[in-house]
C-alpha cells in the first residue's frame, strides 16, 4: 500500500466528534471513490455526514443496509 492510500485510509476512519472529522472523512472517501474503491450510493453517506461531524457514516450505511462491503474493508483495515 502506498503512503497516500495509507494516509486515507487514516483519515476515513476518523473518529466522530471531532471538529471538522466530517469533512474530513468525506475528502479521504472521494479519494476512495475516484480509485473506484467506493460506489456512489456509499460516497453519497460521506458526503451528507460531511457536515454532521458527530455522526459516524458507517452506522448510517449500516441502518440504511447499503455499503455493506465498504463496511467490512474499513473494519478489517483497522485491525
Amino acid at each position: 500500500m502506498d503512503d497516500e492510500t495509507r494516509e486515507n485510509w487514516t483519515l476515513v476512519r476518523t473518529p466522530p466528534g471531532t471538529e471538522w472529522s466530517g469533512r474530513t472523512r468525506y475528502a479521504a472517501a472521494m479519494f476512495f471513490f475516484q480509485k473506484g474503491e467506493m460506489n456512489v450510493e456509499v460516497l453519497e453517506v460521506y458526503r451528507i455526514c460531511s457536515r454532521l461531524d458527530g455522526e459516524d457514516p458507517l452506522d448510517v450505511l449500516r441502518r440504511w443496509k447499503i455499503g455493506a462491503e465498504w463496511v467490512e474493508r474499513v473494519r478489517r483495515s483497522g485491525t
